[in-house]
């Protein structure tokens, strides 16, 4: 499978659909293509099943397909889904989905057909969505002509012969899964060309979606932490998730010596690794953060790291990671250490830049560490 480096443009349309409480970030050119960046190649097999509606629902009941957590929940209206069910029902064709194999646990991940999938299991459930206030609608089959011996009819309503005929049909689905690299990042990359829908997602939209699990909560929740959203400038949480990559950044970031260019999958791998922390990880985690933050407050005070237009995230990540490294030895002439280092010129080149570059990295954390600390 070919992955090509052209951008689809989400970064333009991000910046276009923008409000005013959302963060203002520096542009620089390095950010700004590593964000819309892709692998150079992938060893990954695509091959078709064909299992029947029976087969699909069994597997989600069981927790084999998963359906993660997207920006875009179930948005068709029952007389959608109902002719969804009637098209099974008297032969007519279904367009396929796309099914993601998680390599170590073996689970399904759909990547694009989860309106699809949702219609049939809600329909052999027996109500249409999710509940609301406790309570669940009557799937009935609407919408159709009503001279179809099916209009107006719930599973349970149907001939048994009919229900057969639908738990028998078959929903054709592509199987894809990675061989090469070891690590399902293209489930990532996939996911994000093929399930955009009418919105086009960030890539922390994305990243939530694909590696769903405690972690993502956790960050939500530490994104509320009110000395956090001073450094950020804002006080609400950025509609499009930017907020919570920075935050994401910071903790990959301290661990350097395992970074690989693009930054864009190097968040993505430390979040999949991440993905469902300990309660000692998430109690040491959250005391690390909000420390940081205290001391980045204090002593350099409300939005530090907007050094030109916007906040500048390389001057933000080599700051923060280096200060949390230094926390029960900051010394008390740290706002002018940090002035000092702000005019540094091979920290200004290396946050201006070049900035995802391995090298221009390394440098700018190095002089972070020599300015502030020595």
């Amino acid at each position: 499978m070919e992955i090509t480096s052209e951008s689809n443009g989400r970064l333009e349309y991000e910046r276009a659909t923008a409000i005013e409480a959302d963060i203002l970030l520096e542009p620089i050119k390095a950010e700004d293509e590593d964000y819309e960046s892709a692998p150079p190649d992938f060893n990954i097999v695509t091959f078709p099943a064909d299992y029947t509606l029976e087969v699909l629902y069994s597997k989600w009941k069981s927790g084999e397909i998963n359906i993660p957590s997207f920006q875009r929940s179930f948005v068709w209206k029952q007389a959608q889904a109902s002719k969804l069910i009637e098209s099974f029902l008297v032969g007519l064709p279904v367009p396929a989905i796309f099914l993601y194999n998680e390599t170590k646990s073996q689970q399904l991940f759909v990547i694009d057909g989860q309106q699809r999938l949702k219609s049939i299991f809600y329909f052999f459930e027996g109500y249409f969505g999710e509940p609301e206030d406790d309570k669940r609608k009557i799937f009935l089959l609407t919408g159709l002509n009503q001279k179809s011996c099916f209009f107006r009819k719930t599973y349970k309503d149907m001939e048994d012969e009919d229900q057969r005929k639908l738990k028998n049909k078959v929903l054709r689905s592509f199987i894809v899964q990675q061989i090469d690299p070891d690590d399902d990042t293209s489930m990532y990359h996939i996911f994000e060309r093929l399930n955009t829908g009418g919105t086009l997602l960030t890539n922390q939209e994305v990243r939530n979606c694909v590696y769903n699990g405690s972690f993502v909560s956790f960050l939500d929740e530490l994104n509320h932490y009110e000395k956090w959203r001073r450094i950020l400038g804002k006080p609400d949480p950025d509609t499009r998730k930017r907020d919570i990559e920075l935050l994401l950044r910071f903790f990959a970031m301290r661990n350097l010596e395992a970074y690989e260019k693009p930054l864009k999958d190097f968040l993505s791998k430390y979040m999949r690794k991440n993905r469902n922390p300990s309660d000692e990880v998430r109690n040491s985690t959250r005391v690390l953060f909000c420390r940081t933050c205290d001391t980045i407050l204090k002593y350099l005070g409300d939005k530090p790291f907007h050094i030109r237009a916007g906040l500048n995230a390389a001057v933000f990540d080599a700051v923060m990671s280096t200060v949390s490294n230094h926390l029960d030895a900051i010394p008390s002439n740290l706002n002018s250490r940090y002035e000092g280092l702000k005019r540094d010129p091979d920290f200004e080149k290396a946050t201006r830049e070049s900035t995802t570059d391995k090298e221009r990295i390394g440098l700018r954390f190095a002089r972070a560490e020599s300015i502030l600390f020595e």
